[in-house]
């Protein structure tokens, strides 16, 4: 049974980091495309960043400049390093692998705010 799972969430001010990590287990993860997406109160789940197999990355506008995927396949982990947090980037961070499946994890808390 694949599962992922997400940490590193919590709360911040406005301009500071916080760095997330999602592990996986169950699956042949160097196979699978990995992204992060958010979901805020009463809004869509919405893609933040993705990184194919190989290691090419993709980012909304909204957090281009600011977050960073990386992947290590060595220890089956997904990492979203985030600067500049803004208020806006409030939600909970999702972790999704998609290959032949895909799947999610249950998700971390991001709250930034003053």
């Amino acid at each position: 049974q694949a599962q992922l799972v997400e940490s590193g969430g919590g709360l911040v001010q406005p301009g500071g980091s916080l760095r997330l990590s999602c592990v996986a287990s169950g699956l042949t993860f160097s196979n699978y495309a990995m992204s992060w997406y958010r979901q805020a109160p009463g809004k869509e789940r919405d893609l933040v960043a993705s990184i194919t197999s190989v290691g090419a990355t993709n980012y909304a506008d909204s957090v281009k400049g600011r977050f960073t995927i990386s992947r290590d396949n060595a220890k089956n982990t997904v990492d979203l390093q985030m600067n500049s947090l803004k208020p806006e980037d409030t939600a909970v961070y999702h972790c999704n692998a998609k290959w032949w499946k895909t799947y999610w994890g249950q998700g971390t808390r991001v709250t930034v705010s003053s």
